[in-house]
């Protein structure tokens, strides 16, 4: 039956049968999708969370009571202003000078409002020696960064002029230019790069340069549909910045990897002899039902990221589904019809030192070939050694810190705003990011409200959660009032986080909460990161039971074996804890990171965590059910469950290989970004995928199935009434009444 044509079932199977038959159909309607998905989103725009919509608590009260009452909080901005030799204080001449020139030149910019003198607002330093010049941009706090550029080579003249001072500008807008001039590109740069690393590592694998460009070509296809579908589905569920990054970082993985997949195997079963027909229908049926089964399983995985409540986690839940669902659909649909219509010439372009496979079939790889012999021959230690390395990896896991990360330990000393960002806490402990209190009464002049705010100014600092200066602004006309508080602890965020918890707890209640019908959530940057990891503790639970839960189902499902969905959660578990325990140690603990240009922080990213499990549960089924298709599809050949499973690992190593060299690869691009919780999520991501490709497919899966011999196939009686989602295999899978070693009929 080497040539001849075999009944095959299962979604995959029939997809690419239909469009090997209707190649120009195919070919036109996945065309004609990703141009409509493109221009409806175009036509629809793409709408993004507020900011009252981004937490829950506080944080979240706080922006509905300023959404409601229609203020456009300007973005602020201060100049600090010091002696160069610490000799000189606020009080001298020279200085008030300096402080003098300062407010004239941002005022002469005409770009600025509300500019406050030290000398007015107190603003100096508790040893004299730093004063703050403080002021608003005009317009919209969202674009402030593109307008600031005048008011900060103001400053810079200011500085020319008195050399004997430090005069440094920082707020909101000069932030975000600054960012945007060093930092705006690295995302670009690293969304662009990723595109020719995977194509060249393709180009390598495959040898040709056809073959090579269909991958990335549906995984671009599919990342362009899915922008389209993210501006229609953003006015149900609004979209982020960050997703659209997460959304490309994800998408180029996936599709590349599926097409990887579906395209190994066509060629394979060419290069064994089978004609192009029957070739393409046996990858649609084993390859193509495991792209169908990883893909939902990553669906499932990112569907978790929707039960956190926060909305920079369900729309970069949101955004990677739909991505890797665009990919999984186009892999089994237009890339078959692709196949079907170059034929032979998909080897066209071949690279002159790429030698033309044989067609004896694939060579096997004569590394995994001999580390497999090992591993086989020593089952028991090879799990002992390769678990207890993974879980050594992820002791310092338990360890873990997280929290959100402040200015200078995002960034380092690498920008100068970032001194400026250190010397201002310095002088003045929290006045870079005060805490915020939003106050709103039924009258914000009422003799009760006022005085309240007196009380909750002065207990404030008599309490030690701030050293001062507090500033109130009111907002008569919305009868809301602005308070803010520099928190003791400043860039501390452990001691900022106590400070924070007394003037909730103990200052506002004994002040502002006594009057009737004030409200006065309490915001700022301290507040919000509380408040997210309060949100993020609680979800923790749901997303990892709902993803673990469904992960499980989908393996019995398509594996009818209970064996082989347990030990893929277990195998999955170990290796998310070992990308945890690599990241506390180079981020957290600081060892080894200056080998990723990185520096040891103190601490990981509060969203990472969370995020990496997901990702990396979702993606590592990639690899799980590829190696485990093939190794059931060798035992239903009537292999031994020895023989099959080193068949399966070795004849897979080839395509797993590529694959994870091109997901390190482009997640190690992410590593090489400036931002410190870039570099985090680059390094776990790209850690991960090379422990999941080596370690864990390559000695702990062959290793934990040898070892189960015919128990890897178990289902017990009560669960064969389960739906079977299973394919049939390949022509040389029909062998009836198989029996296990024992001779016992074979249930797989």
């Amino acid at each position: 039956m080497g040539n001849g044509e075999s009944r095959v079932r299962g979604i995959a199977a029939r997809a690419g049968g239909w469009s090997a038959r209707h190649r120009w159909g195919a070919v036109g309607i996945w065309v004609l999708f990703v141009v409509l998905a493109m221009g409806l989103g175009s036509a629809a725009g793409r709408v993004d969370v507020k900011d009252s919509d981004q937490l829950k608590g506080e944080t979240h009260t706080a922006a509905e009571i300023i959404e409601d009452a229609g203020i456009d909080e300007p973005a602020g901005e201060t100049v600090l202003i010091q002696a160069k030799d610490g000799a000189m204080k606020a009080t001298d001449a020279e200085f008030r000078a300096g402080v003098a020139a300062v407010v004239r030149a941002v005022e002469a910019t005409g770009e600025v409002t509300d500019v406050t003198s030290p000398y007015e607002t107190h603003t100096i330093s508790k040893d004299g020696r730093s004063a703050l010049v403080q002021f608003d941009m005009r317009g919209e706090a969202d674009t402030a960064g593109e307008r600031v550029e005048p008011v900060l080579k103001a400053v810079e003249e200011v500085q020319k002029d008195h050399e004997a001072l430090r005069i440094e500008e920082i707020g909101g807008a000069s932030m975000m230019k600054t960012f945007a001039d060093a930092f705006g590109d690295d995302f670009q740069k690293a969304e662009y790069s990723a595109v020719p690393v995977a194509f060249g590592i393709l180009l390598i694998a495959f040898g040709a340069l056809v073959a090579a460009l269909l991958p990335v070509a549906l995984a671009i296809t599919a990342i362009m549909a899915t922008m389209g579908l993210m501006g229609v589905v953003s006015h149900a569920v609004p979209m982020t910045d960050a997703a659209n990054s997460v959304m490309l970082l994800v998408g180029m993985a996936v599709g590349v990897d599926y097409c990887l997949f579906y395209l190994r195997r066509e060629r394979e079963e060419r290069a064994a002899g089978r004609d192009a027909r029957t070739a393409l229908g046996i990858a649609a049926a084993t390859s193509g039902r495991a792209i169908v089964v990883s893909g939902v399983t990553v669906c499932v995985a990112m569907a978790g990221m929707l039960f956190t409540g926060l909305a920079e986690f369900e729309a970069m839940g949101l955004a990677s589904l739909m991505v890797v669902a665009v990919a999984m659909v186009g892999s089994v649909t237009v890339l078959p019809a692709l196949l079907s219509l170059l034929g032979e010439r998909v080897d066209k372009g071949r690279l002159p030192f790429r030698r033309r496979r044989g067609t004896s079939g694939p060579a096997d790889s004569r590394f995994w070939t001999a580390v497999l012999r090992r591993v086989l021959a020593r089952p028991v230690l090879s799990v002992v050694v390769a678990t207890g390395a993974l879980l050594a990896v992820a002791a310092p896991a338990l360890g873990m810190k997280t929290q959100q990360l402040t200015l200078d330990q995002e960034f380092g000393d690498s920008l100068p705003i970032v001194q400026t960002y250190n010397r201002l806490n310095e002088a003045f402990p929290g006045g870079s990011e005060p805490a915020e209190v939003v106050v709103r009464a039924d009258d914000i002049n009422a003799p009760e409200v006022k005085n309240a705010l007196a009380r909750f100014k002065e207990q404030a600092i008599s309490s030690g959660a701030s050293r001062g200066p507090v500033e109130i602004k009111l907002h008569d006309a919305q009868n809301v009032a602005f308070v803010y508080v520099p928190l003791v602890g400043g860039s501390d965020l452990d001691r900022a986080g106590a400070s924070l918890g007394k003037l909730r707890d103990e200052v506002r209640p004994a002040t502002l909460g006594k009057v009737d019908g004030v409200e006065a959530p309490i915001t700022g940057q301290v507040a919000g990161s509380k408040d997210f990891n309060d949100q993020l503790a609680g979800a923790v639970v749901p997303v990892f039971a709902f993803v673990v839960v469904f992960a499980f189902l989908l393996m019995l499902l398509s594996f009818r074996s209970l064996t082989v969905a347990i030990t893929s959660i277990a195998l999955n578990l170990l290796s998310v804890g070992a990308a945890y325990g690599i990241l506390v140690a180079v981020f957290q603990h600081g060892w080894g990171a200056s080998l990723v240009g990185a520096e040891g922080v103190g601490a990981i990213i509060t969203w990472l965590p969370l995020f990496l499990f997901v990702i990396l549960f979702g993606l590592s089924m990639d690899y799980h059910v590829f190696v485990v298709s093939r190794i059931r599809e060798a035992r239903l050949r009537g292999r031994t469950t020895k023989d099959a499973i080193h068949h399966g690992v070795v004849t897979t190593a080839g395509v797993v290989t590529s694959a994870a060299v091109i997901m390190v690869a482009v997640f190690a691009i992410f590593g090489t970004l400036s931002m410190q919780s870039m570099k985090q999520m680059g390094v776990g991501l790209a850690a991960a995928v090379l422990i999941d490709a080596t370690i864990i497919r390559g000695v702990l899966l062959p290793a934990v199935m040898a070892l189960l011999g015919e128990r890897n196939w178990y289902l017990p009686k009560w669960l064969h009434r389960l739906p079977d989602l299973t394919h049939d295999e390949s022509p040389e899978a029909v062998a009836p009444a198989m029996r296990d070693d024992e001779g016992a009929p074979l249930r797989v």
